[in-house]
């Protein structure tokens, strides 16, 4: 039985005992799922906490899940890493079987490989390291409403693979969110930090702060003052929509 979170009401208790679990992908040992993972236990969902890069194996099908979410990490889309090809791969089980997926930073990037796009670093070397502007399309804002600044820290983009819809756009990379088919879901931003996680992200990060486009360790924690609060409403809005009614598909 699921460890009871005492931020969950009576009734998201009852319905995390009848829930299948969520897949959560992490990609380093002191990883954490965050606020998507607060954030989908208060909607009732149980956690299935994966590590690929530590071995842990990945299930041959999601139809014991209500779906999964592939999280960000160091490593590259582009790497020749076992578990990184074997990762991408294995992306064909949820496209395959239509379930809920959620794929966050490098978890988009590997969404885009299995599809078939390219990921790449910026044309000038750019990054996005801090807090940036974002831009629903049409499609997006008829979705939902969305933050006008996201957290981002990556060094690499991704093109849009034929066929999906793009939802959000940036000045500097300019895909930023995609869907897939009914189902699928890519971010290039970071909703789901929490604050410990950012000062944290702050410390262990700080020598990528000099690299073209970053920004310093205080824009990123005065930003998150400024912009958090819409950020934080939207990606319960997205949870909503990317594992609920995905479910009722």
């Amino acid at each position: 039985m699921p460890a009871r979170n005492p931020d969950m009401d009576n009734a998201s208790a009852e319905r995390l005992l009848d829930r299948p679990p969520i897949l959560v992908v992490l990609h380093q040992e002191s990883s954490s799922p965050g606020r998507v993972g607060q954030f989908l236990h208060r909607m009732g969902f149980p956690l299935d906490v994966r590590r690929p890069v530590l071995g842990d194996p990945l299930p041959r099908t999601l139809k014991n899940h209500s779906g999964a979410v592939v999280f960000g990490g160091p490593m590259s889309a582009n790497d020749n890493e076992t578990y990184v090809r074997e990762e991408i791969d294995w992306l064909a089980v949820p496209l395959s079987e239509n379930r809920p997926f959620l794929g966050i930073c490098l978890g988009a990037q590997m969404l885009v490989r299995h599809l078939g796009g390219v990921v790449a670093p910026h044309d000038e070397g750019l990054t996005e390291i801090g807090w940036y502007p974002l831009e629903a399309t049409d499609k997006g804002k008829a979705m939902m409403d969305w933050p006008q600044m996201v957290y981002q820290f990556h060094r690499e983009g991704f093109d849009l693979p034929a066929g999906a819809e793009l939802l959000a756009t940036g000045p500097t990379y300019r895909n930023q969110a995609f869907r897939y088919g009914e189902n699928a879901w890519g971010l290039q931003f970071h909703a789901e930090l929490t604050r410990a996680m950012m000062h944290r992200w702050v410390v262990h990060g700080a020598h990528r702060f000099d690299l073209p486009g970053a920004q310093h360790g205080k824009a990123h924690l005065d930003g998150r003052l400024q912009h958090d609060a819409p950020l934080r409403a939207w990606l319960t809005t997205l949870l909503k929509t990317v594992f609920e009614t995905g479910n009722q598909r």
